[in-house]
């Protein structure tokens, strides 16, 4: 077997970063450093950055006043610069650039700046550097009023609030897991120069618009349409702005002298249901997922739903009980598992949006209560 390429990834705890680490955590040839605000403040950067094959630099400032954000971003690089000088690197770079690149602001020329400085030590150094320009990036775990407006749309609509935007400007998005898998593309094949990444264009009304109605379907039990990747990006990312407090859900329980009956899951999306049998004392999970929705309801028995950050050490712990049906859906990011807590088989209904595909199947393993 090959040895693994390793890569440091700078911003390592911004939202961009935690789902770069996510998505190439569950690759087995890739090994992942990361670089958070600490260690530019510390110097370690420069013992991070040897025997890198590559390094994404995420690492920078989106929002403050103009100056402070300018300075920022550039000192950033700068230092990420003299750390790959250090350390006589010639590391094959990507810089997260940005669309506004195209426009006259402070925060696009710093980005337009930081990129030249990149390519020069790029020719003097014999490594590699590919600007990558990205559209507006969002997903789970951004901070409202920071990172995208999908962020503001979200967090808005899960507290009740009402988002109340002042014009129908085009936008163009792109979640960060799909970055992700441009930048492992990136990397495998070699790429440098300007690399352009397209995203989903629509207006901030149309957004929104989308946005409401997942809500409003949702908070009716119903998994609205997610044929679409860039829709099922926008729920997942919604549905993050509700976990933990939304969840378990219960379920109305219809009974009559037949018995009892519930509508697990209404959906015109179609996907994969299973069910399962668990004997008292077993476990099943202990994965994670980067795209699927996953929906997890118990319909006998007692059982334990327990699920942690990928990068987290909280352990969120949900009881849930055959006797009054409930479900969780399960966050991206978010390692999980279920026990049968109680004296009887469990019985749990599992339902995914997606067909299950072996090539692909966006379930890595990961133990959810670590040693």
């Amino acid at each position: 077997m090959a040895k693994p390429l390793t890569v440091l990834v700078t911003g390592a705890d911004g939202m961009l970063g935690t789902h770069v680490r996510g998505y190439f955590h569950g690759l087995e040839d890739l090994q992942v450093r990361s670089a958070g605000r600490a260690a530019f403040e510390s110097g370690s950067l420069n013992e991070l950055v040897k025997d890198c094959d590559a390094v994404i630099h995420l690492a920078g400032m989106n929002r403050g006043e103009d100056e402070v954000v300018a300075a920022t971003n550039i000192r950033l690089t700068e230092q990420l610069i003299q750390a790959l000088e250090a350390a006589g690197s010639a590391a094959h770079v990507l810089f997260s650039s940005s669309t506004h690149i195209e426009r006259d602001t402070p925060y696009g020329a710093s980005k337009r700046e930081a990129a030249v400085r990149l390519a020069a030590w790029a020719e003097k150094s014999g490594g590699r550097f590919a600007n990558v320009i990205l559209p507006g990036v969002f997903g789970e775990g951004g901070k409202p009023y920071y990172n995208s407006v999908v962020a503001t749309f979200c967090h808005q609509l899960a507290t009740g609030e009402t988002p109340t935007p002042h014009s129908d400007s085009p936008i163009e998005q792109i979640h960060a897991q799909e970055v992700a898998r441009h930048f492992e593309t990136i990397l495998r094949e070699g790429q440098t120069g300007d690399i352009r990444v397209k995203g989903t264009e629509l207006t901030v009304f149309g957004l929104l618009s989308t946005l409401q109605e997942m809500k409003q379907l949702y908070a009716q039990h119903i998994i609205p349409d997610l044929r679409e990747g860039f829709r099922r990006d926008l729920f997942n990312t919604y549905r993050s702005f509700l976990y933990p407090q939304h969840y378990p859900v219960p379920l109305t329980l219809h009974t009559d002298p037949r018995g009892s009956l519930f509508e697990a899951i209404k959906s015109p999306n179609g996907g994969q249901a299973f069910m399962s049998t668990t004997h008292p004392g077993i476990t099943r999970g202990n994965h994670y997922h980067t795209r699927k929705v996953e929906r997890f309801l118990v319909s006998g028995g007692e059982a334990e739903i327990k699920l942690r950050h990928l990068f987290g050490s909280e352990v969120q712990t949900f009881r849930v009980s055959g006797d009054t049906p409930s479900y969780v859906d399960i966050p991206t990011l978010h390692t999980h598992n279920i026990t049968n807590v109680g004296d009887s088989t469990l019985l749990t209904l599992f339902w995914t949006n997606e067909l299950f595909d072996p090539q692909n199947p966006d379930q890595y393993p990961e133990m959810v209560e670590q040693a």
